[in-house]
């Protein structure tokens, strides 16, 4: 047996470690030691909305402590980060080689425990772009894991960032991920215009955020709608849109396309060399996930939230 977190209404913050089944591989998949995770504000979302008792869990980092039987991924003894679909907060996993890397000596667990669902989300919504070199590029979400990360990049890439903030303080965190310019207001939204048009627009916002945001692309540009914290529902005016493209981004099928094992190596070896810098706003002990998860949801704090397995 092994400890994971578990859904559970009666507990305080809908989480509670209890003992489950120790797991079980296939030939492809080696066990990991799980020494760290991040939170995620959709799995967290997801984990209290499910009926079910779940669970939940994408992102970990810790220890390989049994190489997959096939002989493929990390070695015993390596220290990795990785992703799966669920289960991932828990002492032990099993997890495919596939979605499983290797990561730096001198980058920590908690550091590439940041790296999957957030890191990914950034590097492949960048992707849609293209070649961004002088391109304009719009952020909304400009605080988040993902936000944070998508600046960065954006950045070692060449292009002309704008990030959206809710408070100067905030927008201070923008900057220092990159953007060129940060928007700063709860009626943001309005002003995107004074930078635009952009070339590619990263939303995570939806609703009537969405339906205003894509009149500011560039001809041929391309809005990549990644979340909706505001609403899944948006009433678009197509008229003048011709030639723009909406993408409905979901990592689940974009790790089809790229292969997660390499491009979370990649994510690991620019966080060693300092091109990334993951922003970890909250460290803790994985039995304060009931209180954590709730300050995530109700956005206590920006970037990312780390819990260490102890």
């Amino acid at each position: 047996m092994v400890r994971a977190i578990v859904t559970d209404p009666l507990a305080s913050g809908y989480f509670a470690i209890k003992e489950v089944a120790a797991p079980q591989t296939q030939p492809w998949e080696a066990i990991v030691q799980v020494q760290a995770f991040s939170l995620n504000r959709g799995e967290v979302v997801d984990a209290r909305d499910n009926g079910e008792q779940i669970r939940p869990g994408w992102d970990f980092a810790g220890i390989v402590i049994e190489q997959a039987k096939n002989g493929t991924g990390p070695k015993q003894g390596s220290r990795v980060v990785g992703l799966l679909p669920l289960g991932a907060w828990a002492e032990q996993v099993a997890a495919p080689t596939s979605l499983l890397a290797e990561i730096p000596d001198d980058i920590t667990l908690a550091q590439a425990a940041t790296l999957p669902v957030a890191g990914l989300s950034a590097l492949n919504t960048l992707r849609k772009g293209g070649m961004l070199l002088g391109k304009r590029i719009l952020i909304t979400g400009s605080t988040g894991g993902v936000g944070i990360f998508a600046h960065q990049l954006a950045a070692q890439s060449g292009a002309f960032t704008v990030g959206i903030a809710r408070t100067k303080e905030k927008a201070l965190l923008v900057q220092e991920a990159g953007a060129n310019e940060v928007i700063v207001g709860g009626t943001a939204i309005s002003s995107v215009d004074t930078f635009g048009p952009y070339h590619l627009i990263i939303d995570s916002v939806g609703g009537d955020t969405l339906a205003a945001l894509l009149p500011q692309l560039a001809p041929e540009g391309i809005c990549v709608s990644m979340g909706h914290s505001s609403s899944p529902y948006a009433t678009i005016n197509i008229r003048g849109l011709g030639g723009r493209t909406l993408y409905s981004f979901f990592l689940g099928e974009e790790i089809n396309r790229y292969s997660p094992a390499e491009d979370l190596k990649l994510l690991g070896e620019l966080v060693s060399k300092g091109q990334l810098v993951p922003r970890i706003e909250v460290e803790a002990s994985w039995k304060e996930i009931g209180t954590i998860a709730q300050q995530l949801i109700e956005r206590k704090f920006s970037g990312k939230a780390v819990l260490q397995i102890n």
